[in-house]
């Protein structure tokens, strides 16, 4: 009976995404041999040629592997940054009253502003793309985690203390529950903004990965293999985006927002 519900919820927002997907492209198709058909554009098969040579390539996967692995060390990071910092300032008025300027400075800021620095520092290494992944992930993190514990409501902490809980306890049991949607929030929009740091950070800062892969293959003017690497960044975005989403509905099945309405 489950089975067959969640088959019949989701089956139609699939078949349009299916859709969506065919008529992209179509219009690709007719574009590259017609309009465009003088430019680097390449045809939807060659791009798809391309993308078979190199799943048939190990590097290819190296590549890959470094590129989910940096990202997901970068998000990791954040999120214990992010929310680390976020309880101690959500916690303490001071400290709001004293970040809140700060904070909304830098929340504009993108990280690639940043990246020369960050190069001349730490050189084009893994290391690199994961402080870039930090910087760009863990403000947003944290910004919401102050806006979780501030939206958090007085009377439940003030009724925890009454029952003779102790901060610790408060923190667990009350403030960490009540942020929580703010968080996963946060996560969930990081996810795929920490690949796309991951990435920008090789394609113009020299990191390893698929970056310095789209690099390499646009400065050879293989726009065949550069658009076959495209589409594979946009499936590794859509795979993190699905899996952000997997957990913080894992994670929050007991919030309203996540219970299913019993028929």
């Amino acid at each position: 009976m489950m089975t067959g519900h969640y088959w019949r919820h989701n089956s139609r927002p699939l078949a349009y995404g299916a859709a969506g997907v065919g008529l992209l492209l179509i219009v690709w198709q007719v574009l590259a041999t017609g309009p465009l058909s003088g430019t680097s554009l390449p045809t939807v098969g060659q791009a798809l040629s391309a993308l078979g040579e190199m799943l048939g390539d190990g590097a290819f996967w190296e590549d890959t592997a470094v590129t989910a692995g940096t990202a997901l060390i970068g998000l990791a990071a954040s999120i214990v940054v992010g929310v680390v910092l976020g309880i101690l300032i959500g916690t303490s008025q001071l400290l709001r009253f004293a970040t809140s300027a700060v904070l909304e400075f830098l929340k504009p800021i993108p990280p690639i502003v940043i990246l020369p620095i960050v190069v001349l520092i730490l050189g084009p290494t893994t290391e690199m793309t994961i402080v870039l992944a930090i910087i760009g992930c863990a403000i947003p993190i944290l910004i919401q985690t102050v806006a979780g514990v501030f939206d958090v409501d007085p009377v439940r902490t003030d009724t925890a203390r009454s029952y003779g809980m102790g901060q610790v306890e408060i923190l667990g049991r009350v403030i960490l529950p009540g942020a929580s949607p703010f968080i996963a929030t946060a996560i969930r929009v990081s996810a795929p903004a920490a690949l796309v740091v991951t990435v920008v950070a090789g394609l113009l800062g020299g990191g390893p990965g698929l970056g310095q892969s789209l690099y390499q293959a646009q400065t050879a003017g293989d726009s065949a293999r550069m658009y076959a690497l495209i589409i594979v960044l946009g499936v590794l975005g859509m795979a993190f985006q699905a899996a952000s989403q997997l957990v913080e509905a894992k994670a929050l099945h007991w919030h309203e927002s996540k219970r299913e309405v019993q028929a």
